[in-house]
């Protein structure tokens, strides 16, 4: 099994760059192709959230037809903090799962080798993250129906800090709620998530977590110096989750851009 995690698209409608500079629009699109024509071939997309830029219905219809133009296989999407959540249920209502829940984008993929848990941690008009009483007990109950089963839950929210000042004010709210109820199912082996716009690996109770980078626009690496938040155009990437054989679930870092090689290892005259 191979996953494709992107995240934090930031959509905008066609022609508009985001922040004025930003053209996440070409970003997305180059991702995608890249994700596309990856191989081996992914058995899936997973967007972990900020599909768009700031949840128009105008950005749900441009990135439904980058969709729809450039990938032909499934694709699983939950919010995030930029997106609009009953803007998104109206407009991306034909992708897996969107609307299997009545009030929240969150839903399980049983037909992967992983079970894959999608969780919708978005509070409307704020930043930072959330799973309310109502989540919390539908992510217990969905542990519980499939103890057995590997397990990997894709959220936006980072349910830890990271040590980058601006982003830790902003992660999940009460992760240590959450983080009680995966340590009660210790089938759940990977938690992996957006947000921060960089390559970040931690954990929670047993399992290993990590961040995605984004696909347009990089979060400045600002390690314990409380600076305001500020972004780059670093090199985009996605991440790809491969579960091997005997080995358990293993990621990788694949960059967007093309660079020169591949090139034969030929030992060095001496």
């Amino acid at each position: 099994m191979i996953l494709a995690q992107l995240t934090d698209l930031h959509v905008r409608p066609p022609g508009l760059p985001a922040m004025r500079i930003c053209e996440t629009n070409m970003l997305t699109e180059r991702a995608l192709l890249a994700v596309r024509d990856f191989r081996p071939r992914p058995d899936a997309v997973v967007i972990t959230g900020d599909l768009t830029a700031n949840g128009l219905a105008a950005e749900y219809r441009n990135f439904a037809g980058m969709l729809a133009r450039l990938i032909d296989m499934p694709v699983y999407v939950v919010p995030g903090n930029h997106d609009d959540r009953e803007v998104l249920r109206s407009e991306l209502a034909h992708l897996p799962g969107v609307t299997s829940h009545p009030r929240f984008v969150q839903y399980v993929v049983e037909d992967l080798p992983v079970r894959l848990v999608m969780l919708d941690t978005l509070i409307p008009g704020r930043t930072e993250g959330e799973l309310c009483a109502e989540r919390l007990a539908w992510l217990e109950a969905t542990l519980a129906a499939a103890p057995d089963r590997p397990t990997m839950i894709g959220m936006h929210h980072p349910p830890f800090a990271c040590g980058v000042g601006h982003m830790d004010r902003i992660i999940l709210r009460d992760p240590a709620a959450f983080a009680a109820v995966v340590a009660r199912h210790r089938q759940v082996q990977r938690i992996i998530c957006g947000h921060h716009h960089r390559v970040i690996t931690g954990n929670v109770a047993q399992a290993i977590a990590s961040v995605g980078p984004g696909v347009a626009h990089i979060v400045e690496l600002d390690l314990f110096d409380d600076k305001p938040s500020a972004w780059r155009l670093e090199p985009p990437a996605f991440q790809l989750h491969v579960q091997i054989a005997g080995g358990g679930i293993v990621s990788h870092t694949a960059f967007v851009e093309r660079y020169p090689g591949p090139f034969p290892f030929i030992p060095d005259p001496i």
